[in-house]
């Protein structure tokens, strides 16, 4: 499912001019973490409760961000409509379609509440070529 989320997300990135998301390890294990403390703790929101936000996961999973956005959703359990839904025109649609990130992490974990996914996306600093 994360992999089919990054295709059609690269898909309207090609679109608008962006080049593609490569999937990077550490983003994913970020997300994934954050998806099932979400899921295990009852709680739907970029800030966990004691207060840590997606720049913090980052960080500590070790990808030296220049530049970082956070898109959540909770329900579907099919890709394409995730990505229907952050093509809202709001900041879900910016994060998607910043040229200015280039890796990403993505997790889909089953909840009582529906799937919660996380993609965690990342610019990586000047002058490098990526995560």
């Amino acid at each position: 499912m994360e992999q089919r989320l990054t295709d059609l997300v690269n898909a309207r990135r090609a679109r608008a001019g962006c080049g593609p998301l490569r999937l990077d390890p550490r983003l994913t294990a970020a997300a994934r973490a954050h998806a099932r403390d979400m899921v295990a703790r009852g709680y739907f929101d970029h800030a966990s409760p004691e207060g840590r936000h997606a720049d913090a996961r980052i960080a500590d999973a070790g990808y030296p961000a220049s530049a970082w956005a956070e898109n959540l959703h909770r329900g579907p359990r099919d890709a394409a409509t995730v990505v229907e839904d952050w093509m809202d025109g709001s900041v879900h649609e910016e994060n998607m379609l910043g040229c200015a990130y280039r890796d990403t992490g993505v997790a889909a974990v089953p909840g009582p509440e529906g799937t919660v996914w996380v993609q965690t996306l990342a610019g990586p600093p000047a002058g490098t070529a990526g995560g």
